[in-house]
């Protein structure tokens, strides 16, 4: 790696007064909400992840409100969103705070990162951007531009790699006002320094990047490794009698952990009807009674970071219900008040159409 001569860190404070994004956890030093609002942009645009921001500290305007809260809740409120492992994480955090703080967000980046779903990163931007801590927050924004910046071929994606940024963002922070110099960062990251096409024409940085005097702007970052997919094949039958509909919650380790869904058949490859009806599952689900579908309806592939997923909809009616023990038979009317994957909720809004 070659090394620069300057700190960016007057360049980055600079274009940041101009250019910098007035977003609303930006305006507190409340440390919940920064918090908060640091695990909602994970993995999530800013503009979808305000709407959300605003409609937590709605809902809970402190962590011990959060904590108080059941998991059904939370998880109806972070519908839509993704990644549900977040929304458990952060409300058992909550918990954690309330717990273990005596209701009161810790204050060191010890005990911030002790959160539950906390990180490096997160308890840095939280411990910079609330208490004016020195500690750089290294996000996939920063690791481009760095990489950039100091035209730097080694993965991010490996231990000497993450340790190799980690070491050169703290010698840029500006400890003078950290949690100012980490959303300088990220924010040029995300404004300027972009994934494809990169905005070398607008940068400030553009007689000073090593990358750009190299040509190998497209290049950078560097990844070692790419996350293979896996096909899956959701075979949902919905059930309904009468005004009740059956409804199951998802447990175990699996994606949408704690959401509600209808009775799934999962098949190792594409599979119709009527090999479904040949699965144990099925006559577990329907009993003896009698039933007839409606109809089949398949949906566009619903594509998650490492899976994709194939789903189809059989819609069933029969006079009476025998629900499987971990099956639930809910009015109809309600099914709104459920927390659901996204690929349900399409569904249902379809079938409101």
């Amino acid at each position: 790696m070659q090394t620069m001569t300057y700190r960016i860190a007057d360049i980055l404070l600079d274009w940041y007064s101009r250019e910098g994004r007035d977003l609303p956890w930006r305006r507190t030093r409340d440390p919940y909400r920064i918090w908060l609002s640091e695990v909602i942009l994970q993995q999530t645009r800013v503009a979808q992840g305000t709407e959300y921001y605003l409609r937590f500290v709605g809902r809970f305007p402190d962590v011990r409100s959060l904590a108080s809260a059941s998991e059904d809740e939370v998880l109806k409120l972070w519908q839509g969103l993704g990644y549900y492992s977040r929304a458990r994480n952060l409300h058992a955090a909550a918990r954690q705070v309330v717990d273990d703080f005596g209701g009161r967000f810790p204050t060191t980046f010890a005990g911030v990162r002790s959160l539950r779903g906390v990180g490096d990163y997160t308890a840095a931007a939280v411990c910079s951007a609330a208490y004016s801590l020195p500690y750089a927050a290294v996000d996939g924004n920063v690791y481009r531009v760095l990489s950039r910046l100091f035209d730097i071929a080694e993965p991010i994606d490996t231990a000497s790699g993450r340790r190799l940024f980690a070491e050169l963002a703290r010698s840029q922070l500006d400890e003078r006002d950290p949690g100012r110099y980490n959303q300088a960062i990220m924010d040029f990251g995300a404004l300027r320094c972009t994934p494809s096409p990169p905005r070398c024409g607008e940068c400030p940085f553009g007689d000073r990047c090593l990358a750009l005097a190299a040509g190998t702007v497209v290049s950078r970052p560097v990844k070692q490794g790419r996350t293979q997919l896996r096909d899956r094949w959701f075979h949902y039958l919905h059930i309904t009698s009468g005004g009740r509909t059956l409804l199951c919650r998802r447990s175990g380790r699996d994606i949408w952990q704690g959401l509600y869904e209808f009775p799934l058949l999962e098949t190792p490859e594409a599979a119709d009807f009527g090999a479904l009806l040949r699965m144990p599952r099925f006559a577990e689900l329907l009993g003896d009674a009698p039933w007839r579908l409606l109809g089949s309806m398949p949906v566009a592939r619903h594509q998650l970071s490492h899976q994709t997923i194939h789903a189809v909809f059989h819609r069933i009616e029969t006079p009476s219900l025998t629900p499987a023990a971990e099956a639930l038979a809910v009015p109809t009317g309600t099914l709104g008040d459920y927390a659901v994957p996204r690929l349900i909720d399409r569904y249902l809004m379809s079938c409101q159409r």
